[in-house]
């Protein structure tokens, strides 16, 4: 028999999944030699046999790889036959340029939950178990390759069982980097404010007698801390609320299994995926219509909502919580609102000390913090709001890869950053609202580790126009090339890049679409705030084609905080400064109605005190307070999500709102929607009518809009994006609505519409820009779109 010898090289997520133990199987199984290895690049493999053999090798070796495996690329190369005789997992290999990619946390697997209940099992009841197929990873990292060496657990020295697993080729734990069991590995402690109660009780079982008791209980789990209460226990989740000053958004529940969250949510097929995923993220679900208020949820739980926040257990430390305490608990993040999950176990106590009874802590160190990801399902397909754990930082591959290495700085609110090397794109994990001192050091800290697990180097920064934002401030401070990208831009930039969409190359209009960019508030490039975005844009540029009417803000960021002060700007242009008296939100103002009225009158003569802004977010909020949703929010979109959730889904109908052409573009009265509604509220239509018919006429504005758009221009793709395509109603009819008229939709499924999915659309625009360099030629370019799309506008008379 003529034997072969190959040379192979794998590069992905094949590093602390089980690789090499998988390809050691393989080979002793087809009788192969040779040698599998981590290093740098991935898992480099020597193999040699017979011909046919080595030939089922390799087609094994990417067409039936462990499940957590992500192979990215394989190559092979001839080599000399040596005559060996064995198959070897050779020492780990370090130094060069770094490609190996480290694998995200991932849930506790089935193999090691049965070792978790097993009474004869070793690991019966230990709260960190875990296997090849399992555990943690991203959180404990400190370095590649991916040893233990390199990891949070450096410090555990397995035991002579632990050991003899390790090294076993035939074990499930063969070369898992966090394996330890009771005798050697990380042990829970539970801490009270006086740690009164018997010390040598177990920790767990102190735990869920304090859970028991109305306490609220602080857990270091794998990305940060959490704070836990009894899900049914309204006192001890109003305390959670009141201390935590998280007045109104819901909290999440963890259930034990499908069945628990069927008990309080509808949940569908494509739900289930990613409850049982090994991501294992919070799934937003629609609640039971039967139970609306579940017996087993308290009221303060999610008050109001008709969607719950549901996630199943991550780690053995959660199946045993659950387990022993046989119904739901709240889990939310360890911090004061606004503040970055607490990760290190000094500041958690520090922080989380007001807030939590006690503490359910252990010795497994916590390299970097990530919070919980969040996603919802929209037409079978994910639809993220936040990504984190169970995800990052698994790359995104781009379709037009970066000459250089790339910084992107991300925006503010649902901050995370962003470094590309060649075709990949490492999202960061969820920083938090970059505001203050300590989510700032997130960021920062953050982009060191990723630069030192990447090897990468950046080159370019890109950063957000806002000149205030603090990731700007740090951005123009860096020596590299900066890059400024305009918000909205970044936003549909995002959107192409999720969905694999290649920019303007060389010339050619592959990858123009219209854009659609629904938000809060972005810095636009005349210095106004933007908000309410029609583009033609593609990854290297960008026109401004129509816009929502710009509106006074009066008083700035407490009309964000207040949306009624929206609404007395838009009523005042609706009814041309003669708004009817009798309106709810006109009686519940009263008091400063006049002057609020007043100084949105001013509008662009006070740009401190009344920025105008085009903002679709700030359209929801005023509705909203006309609708006498709310006035005042505790958190930020919280008047729009609440008004999502008024309106019927039955109702089809939807007020009138034309929109008016102008030389460049046109844009869409919001005023005129803000009048129909009020309007109808005075002629008595329920609100839950209202809130649809406002809902219908938005989605149809984007469809006249992207209509007008492709008239000019030709265009039939678009792609939505924006913190405003969260709300399923809306997004779910515009693209109903665009299919209609023959449009190919975009939407997100791998980032986050909103601010978290920013620095990807920063980072894709950069690595089009600099592909596309010199920046001489990028200008003449947009200077082309330009004068295609005014061109087309004349055309049509506009």
């Amino acid at each position: 028999m003529s034997r072969r010898a190959v040379a192979v090289r794998i590069e992905g997520i094949v590093q602390g999944v089980g690789f090499r133990p998988f390809v050691y199987a393989l080979a002793t199984r087809l009788g192969l030699a040779g040698l599998v290895g981590n290093d740098e690049r991935g898992v480099f493999i020597e193999v040699e046999g017979g011909s046919a053999p080595v030939e089922e090798f390799l087609t094994t070796l990417t067409g039936d790889p462990p499940p957590l495996a992500v192979i990215e690329r394989i190559s092979t190369t001839p080599m000399p036959v040596t005559g060996r005789s064995t198959f070897v997992i050779a020492p780990s290999a370090a130094g060069g340029d770094r490609h190996a990619l480290v694998s995200p946390d991932v849930a506790t697997c089935d193999a090691c939950l049965r070792d978790l209940t097993d009474p004869a099992d070793r690991r019966c009841g230990y709260a960190f178990t875990n296997c090849t197929g399992c555990g943690p990873r991203f959180t404990i990292v400190r370095d590649v390759p991916y040893d233990r060496a390199t990891t949070t657990m450096a410090g555990f020295r397995m035991c002579a069982d632990c050991a003899r697993e390790y090294h076993d080729p035939g074990d499930r734990r063969f070369h898992a980097q966090p394996v330890c069991c009771p005798a050697c590995g990380p042990r829970l402690r539970f801490a009270g404010p006086d740690d009164s109660g018997d010390p040598g009780a177990d920790p767990l079982e102190r735990a869920v007698r304090l859970l028991r008791e109305g306490g609220v209980l602080a857990v270091k789990g794998l990305g940060g801390y959490h704070l836990a209460a009894l899900a049914a226990d309204e006192p001890a989740v109003a305390a959670l609320r009141s201390r935590k000053h998280r007045e109104d958004k819901p909290f999440a529940v963890m259930v034990g299994d499908v069945a628990a969250a069927r008990r309080l949510c509808v949940v569908d097929p494509a739900e289930e995926r990613l409850l049982t995923g090994p991501a294992r993220p919070v799934v937003l679900l629609r609640r039971r219509p039967d139970t609306p208020v579940a017996p087993s949820v308290a009221p303060s739980v999610a008050p109001g909502n008709r969607w719950l926040g549901v996630l199943l257990p991550y780690t053995p430390l959660h199946h045993l919580l659950l387990r022993a305490l046989g119904e739901p608990m709240v889990l939310t993040s360890g911090n004061v609102s606004d503040e970055p999950i607490a990760y290190r176990d000094d500041d958690a106590l520090e922080r989380l000390g007001g807030i939590a009874d006690a503490f359910l802590t252990h010795d497994r160190p916590i390299h970097i913090r990530t919070d919980d990801s969040v996603v919802r399902v929209f037409r079978g397909r994910d639809l993220p709001i936040r990504r984190s754990r169970g995800y990052v930082p698994h790359p995104l591959p781009l379709a037009l890869a970066a000459p250089r290495p790339v910084l992107a700085c991300g925006a503010e609110l649902k901050h995370t950053f962003c470094l590309v090397k060649g075709d990949r794109a490492f999202v960061s994990h969820h920083i938090g609202d970059l505001e203050n001192y300590e989510t700032l050091r997130s960021f920062t800290e953050g982009v060191e580790h990723f630069r030192r697990l990447f090897d990468i180097t950046p080159e370019i920064v890109a950063h957000d126009l806002h000149p205030d934002y603090l990731s700007t401030k740090w951005a123009l401070d860096q020596d590299a090339d900066l890059v400024g990208v305009q918000h909205h831009h970044a936003h549909i930039a995002a959107c192409l890049a999720d969905n694999g969409i290649e920019g303007t190359v060389a010339g050619t209009v592959a990858g123009t679409v219209v854009g659609v960019a629904f938000d809060g508030l972005g810095y636009g490039s005349d210095g106004t705030l933007w908000g309410g975005e029609f583009l033609v844009a593609d990854l290297a540029g960008f026109e401004r084609a129509g816009h929502l009417a710009p509106v006074p803000m009066p008083g700035g960021v407490t009309a964000i905080r207040q949306p009624w002060r929206m609404a007395a700007a838009l009523l005042d242009l609706a009814y041309e400064g003669d708004v009817p008296d009798d309106l709810d939100v006109v009686r519940r103002n009263a008091g400063q109605w006049a002057a609020v009225v007043a100084l949105a009158r001013r509008g662009g003569n006070a740009p401190l005190n009344a920025p105008l802004t085009s903002s679709m977010g700030r359209l929801f909020d005023a509705v909203a307070a006309v609708a006498g949703v709310r006035d005042a929010i505790t958190y930020e979109g919280q008047a729009a999500v609440e008004f999502e959730q008024l309106a019927d889904p039955s109702v089809d109908d939807a007020y009138t709102c034309g929109l008016v052409e102008t030389g460049s573009g046109f844009t869409v009265p919001g005023a005129a929607l803000v009048r129909a509604v009020a309007d109808d509220l005075r002629a008595g239509v329920p609100r839950d009518v209202v809130a649809a018919r406002f809902h219908n006429a938005v989605a149809r504005v984007v469809a006249d809009g992207c209509a007008l758009i492709r008239t000019a221009c030709g265009l039939s793709t678009v792609a939505l994006s924006g913190g405003v395509f969260q709300n399923l109603l809306l997004l779910g009819r515009a693209v109903t609505l665009l299919e209609e008229r023959g449009f190919t939709v975009l939407t997100h499924h791998r980032v986050p519409p909103n601010d978290g999915g920013v620095s990807l659309g920063q980072a894709a625009v950069a690595a089009a820009m600099a592909a596309n360099s010199p920046i001489s030629g990028v200008r003449r370019e947009l200077s082309q779109a330009r004068h295609t799309w005014l061109g087309g506008m004349s055309a049509t008379g506009t």
